[in-house]
């Protein structure tokens, strides 16, 4: 039986409901590329009409002027080092010597029609790693985005519809985004 961990958000998020599917965090109105935005970290938050990078210094972009998006420094492990890695940090934990850290940086890179790209860091919202597939189906959807063949609209209406409790494994996220794909 696959156990997929999550990190929960950063303390000020708390209050925050909502589930990691790929590299999107997905909540009610909202959809972030990593999790939620908390101070001094940036976030990115993708909507129907466009990409904003909220923090310190707010940019936004229609999609119709974006060329590309792309999330790198994404923590991908394999199947048996993720599987080593929960073990460690269960018995660690059955210790009492684990303190969770911060989730791994990523950076997210857009590209306009005008030849600029824009760098932004945003928190991981995986506990230990993405799957390499749950990454792969994460950016060919991004890409749809950029093209206007799918919108975030049908992630907050999956939210909406189906309103997880539990948190997702990493079979049933790339089963979901699999499924925004089709429809893309």
């Amino acid at each position: 039986m696959e156990q997929t961990l999550e990190s929960p958000p950063p303390p000020s998020q708390s209050q925050r409901s909502g589930r990691m599917v790929g590299l999107f965090w997905i909540e009610a109105e909202e959809v972030f590329l990593g999790v939620p935005p908390v101070a001094p970290i940036p976030g990115v938050l993708l909507s129907p009409t466009g990409l904003q990078i909220t923090g310190a210094d707010p940019q936004s972009w229609p999609w119709s002027t974006v060329m590309d998006v792309e999330v790198t420094e994404v923590p991908v492990r394999s199947a048996v080092t993720r599987w080593a890695t929960r073990a460690a940090t269960v018995a660690a934990a059955v210790l009492d010597f684990w303190v969770p850290g911060s989730p791994p940086e990523m950076t997210v890179t857009v590209s306009t029609m005008q030849g600029e790209h824009h760098h932004t860091p945003v928190l991981s919202g995986a506990a230990t790693a993405y799957t390499q597939r749950e990454v792969d189906l994460s950016h060919a959807l991004l890409a749809h985005f950029v093209r206007g063949s799918a919108s975030p609209g049908a992630l907050t209406a999956w939210w909406k519809e189906t309103q997880p409790v539990e948190v997702l494994r990493s079979r049933q996220r790339e089963a979901v985004l699999e499924h925004w794909l089709a429809k893309a």
